[in-house]
């Protein structure tokens, strides 16, 4: 696993790009994955990736495992390459504002 400081860093970084709290998440992936019929389990709603965020977002940093720390690694490269600071998705840009809400980014949140 990563060193005390990597790991301080990393920890913080992925809570800078991930601006969503567990329960907004929560709430994000079972609407994401809802029809107009069925809606699915809460632990089964989202992407493997967008599942794991939302219990990363429930630990402690204590509690990190080697796995988490990869998906943690792997969420800050991919926000990061994606968010663009200067050209933050509109609201009509809603494919790209949902794929990193996937992730536990919402670009139009404060």
């Amino acid at each position: 696993m990563a060193d005390a400081p990597e790991l301080g860093t990393l920890w913080e970084d992925f809570h800078r790009v991930v601006n969503m709290n567990s329960a907004e998440l929560a709430a994000w992936l079972r609407v994401r994955d809802a029809d107009e019929r069925t809606e699915p389990l809460p632990e089964e709603a989202g992407t493997a990736t967008g599942r794991h965020v939302l219990a990363i977002l429930q630990k402690r940093r204590t509690d990190l495992t080697e796995d988490d720390v990869r998906v943690m690694r792997k969420v800050v490269d991919m926000v990061t390459a994606e968010a663009d600071v200067e050209n933050e998705p509109e609201a009509e840009d809603s494919r790209r504002r949902h794929r990193l809400m996937t992730l536990g980014h919402d670009p139009l949140k404060a």
